[in-house]
């Protein structure tokens, strides 16, 4: 089906959707990314501008500071009310580890929907996501108009409305919050949240924005707060970065990833005890993250707090070249067929 026929079909079906709702306007939740910037102009083709207002979450010290900056700009090319709710609830979820899809569902999601009262909103869940995966588009107040769609294919309607979207920097595919790079429980904001949350605002204030990947991953026991430097391609200012986050007083050591990693890792029985799930994370979650191979050490958790993973330790990978062969030749590497972890 030609592009111009999905965006016709698209308009038609938010317009008869909206149809079975007392309000007719609408809330978006936007994050100023890809998927949530179409949803948003196929909306506005379809109910008009007046009908709209963007949401965005701001997860306090865990917002990127060009992120609220990108938001702004993108409302404002788009002709379209924004409205900023905070929501510091990410701290009671990263007690017990890392979860983004946790914090995507009852801080995310639940803020925008209270804000939005008997109002409809909309998502840029795709078939990409654990959402899109269930097959339904209109779910308990929300709406996920490009529920069935692929990357490409919304890649492709971007394109047909010559938009062009704004990065943040820390990835070239995926960007989100500070938080998600805080690979362990978090017990104290002011110790962990801290140390993620400045460490990674620094590296990405001492970049250009077109860096396929930066970012400062916090793992280590409760007690000890390590930094790897994630940024590649490799700058020639690696050296003047790592100084000035090992400067900051809750850092305890930094590390660049400049050579091959063994993370260690423990992990909630319900992830240790499935291979796909460990599988996932590694592939699908850590490694698209990390500038260096990666290579898990897993270890079952007996801690009953933990829902899913702490790296406590990392060392260098010093047999990656023999390794790697042997692991490329048995690797699947089609992460579609794996079940991914719902926790993270």
């Amino acid at each position: 089906m030609k592009i111009e026929s999905i965006i016709k079909k698209l308009i038609n079906e938010i317009r008869e959707t909206v149809k079975n709702y007392e309000s007719k306007s609408v809330v978006i939740a936007f994050s100023g990314g890809l998927d949530s910037t179409v949803a948003s102009l196929l909306a506005k083709e379809a109910l008009g501008p007046e009908n709209i207002e963007l949401v965005n979450i701001v997860y306090g010290p865990f917002t990127y500071n060009r992120s609220k900056e990108i938001v702004k700009n993108a409302a404002k090319k788009m002709g379209l009310k924004l409205t900023f709710v905070e929501n510091l609830k990410q701290k009671e979820i990263w007690k017990y580890g890392p979860s983004c899809n946790m914090c995507t569902k009852t801080v995310k999601m639940e803020s925008v929907k209270q804000y939005a009262k008997d109002r409809l909103v909309i998502t840029g869940s795709n078939s990409s996501d654990s959402w899109g995966k269930t097959g339904l588009k209109l779910f308990n107040g929300m709406y996920a108009p490009l529920g069935d769609l692929d990357k490409p294919t919304i890649k492709k309607i971007l394109e047909f409305f010559s938009f062009k979207l704004e990065r943040i920097g820390e990835h070239s595919e995926r960007e989100g919050c500070k938080l998600k790079h805080l690979l362990k429980i978090m017990t104290n904001l002011d110790y962990h949240g801290k140390a993620v949350s400045l460490s990674n605002e620094i590296l990405l204030n001492s970049l250009p924005k077109n860096m396929e990947i930066a970012n400062v991953k916090i793992i280590g026991p409760l007690s000890k707060n390590i930094a790897i430097i994630n940024v590649k391609p490799m700058v020639d200012n690696i050296e003047e970065i790592a100084k000035k986050i090992s400067e900051i007083d809750v850092i305890d050591e930094v590390i660049i990833a400049d050579k091959p990693l063994i993370l260690h890792v423990i992990a909630n029985p319900s992830i240790y005890r499935v291979e796909e799930s460990k599988y996932w994370i590694q592939y699908g979650k850590l490694q698209p993250e990390f500038a260096v191979p990666i290579k898990i050490n897993w270890k079952e958790s007996k801690n009953n707090k933990l829902r899913t993973i702490h790296v406590v330790g990392v060392e260098e990978w010093k047999n990656y070249q023999k390794e790697s062969k042997l692991l490329n030749n048995s690797l699947d590497m089609n992460l579609n067929q794996k079940s991914s972890c719902s926790l993270l």
